[in-house]
């Protein structure tokens, strides 16, 4: 099922110059590795028969040599791991994709000789490899296109991610279930970023523009549509608890650029303060950002920032938040602004910061 990418493996992987350390595989490929690892699946001298564990030592081997960044002996080592598809242990043949995903495209990304045709290759074999598990299955599409797409956009090739992205919408089992629905709403979501990207580019040709240049309407005309498009895609991901930093600030800097201040403050504050989402440091700087380009009363910027000592007592917004409570009046603020100096320079990364010193 993959022996093509097998082979696109096996011209990846080169041999060490020293054949020496290397053991010579039945594939014709060279290990090269001192034989102390190979003695790993040896018992007495002869080779172990187990296929879990032969399987089991090679996904050791891969692991070893991603975090040294071996990539070409890691792809020798994945082109053996690719049996574990055959695996008679229906667990551990449903697990094997999401695995070899994972490695490979790691791998690939990494890899000094890989480049864009390989890596789509192999993202498009492993979408079409079957399990029995198909819901499950469906999740992993999912996380393969997301990943495909965002190779895609690192690579400058916006029009095939976004066509990525496309295609994994379309994918359902079953009955629509909150699980899927979330899932086509991330893949949605991340069409919106992309669109949000070319919303920026056009915003940032708008800019060296004359607002009297017939140019200038038509950019504006495109940026607005582009920019309905990207809150369509978005606006149903961001309402479901979770941590969506990207999505949220893409938004809010296009509900801002067309005025609308009122959505934008209310998307941040529900973001922050809404229980159903989990705790997130960020979404109270975002709040706190805004406001401050909203030039809101100081009592508001000191309830936001609060919150943010609460859950991040070293975050660098810290100083700027003993600033607020110092030109306070209140006692309470005085010395709440002593005590966060005392908490900000408690913290090792903090203790020689030269300007938290000068406020104490």
């Amino acid at each position: 099922m993959m022996s093509d990418f097998g082979e696109e493996l096996t011209k990846l992987a080169v041999a060490e110059d020293n054949p020496e350390t290397s053991v010579l595989s039945k594939t014709g490929m060279h290990f090269p590795w001192l034989h102390k690892h190979v003695e790993a699946v040896v018992t007495g001298g002869k080779k172990r028969k187990d296929f879990a564990q032969t399987t089991s030592a090679c996904l050791s081997f891969i692991q070893e040599a991603l975090l040294k960044h071996q990539w070409q002996q890691a792809a020798e080592y994945m082109h053996s791991y690719l049996q574990t598809l055959e695996d008679s242990d229906t667990d551990k043949r449903q697990a094997a994709p999401e695995i070899i995903w994972k490695l490979g495209s790691e791998i690939l990304f990494y890899h000094p000789k890989s480049n864009v045709e390989t890596f789509n290759s192999f993202a498009d074999r492993m979408k079409n490899i079957g399990v029995l598990n198909y819901l499950k299955w469906v999740f992993l599409l999912v996380q393969i296109s997301l990943q495909h797409a965002l190779y895609l956009l690192h690579h400058g090739m916006l029009d095939d991610a976004n066509r990525n992205l496309s295609k994994a919408e379309t994918w359902r089992y079953g009955e629509k279930s909150s699980s899927q629905e979330v899932l086509i709403n991330l893949v949605q979501a991340y069409k919106g970023l992309l669109q949000y990207y070319t919303w920026t580019r056009k915003k940032m040709e708008l800019s060296k523009l004359d607002e009297d240049d017939y140019a200038y309407a038509a950019k504006t005309r495109t940026m607005l549509s582009q920019s309905c498009k990207t809150s369509t895609n978005i606006c149903a991901l961001v309402k479901t608890p979770g941590v969506w930093d990207p999505f949220v600030k893409s938004y809010v800097e296009m509900l801002e650029f067309y005025g609308d201040q009122d959505g934008a403050r209310e998307m941040l504050t529900n973001y922050a303060y809404d229980e159903k989402f989990p705790s997130n440091p960020n979404a109270h700087v975002y709040l706190y950002e805004f406001l401050k380009r909203e030039k809101a009363p100081r009592a508001k910027l000191i309830s936001v920032l609060k919150i943010l000592h609460e859950i991040v007592p070293s975050h660098t917004l810290m100083l700027e938040f003993h600033t607020l409570l110092r030109k306070s009046d209140t006692e309470e603020h005085q010395k709440l602004g002593l005590s966060v100096l005392f908490e900000v320079l408690d913290f090792a990364g903090c203790n020689k910061n030269i300007t938290a010193w000068k406020y104490l």
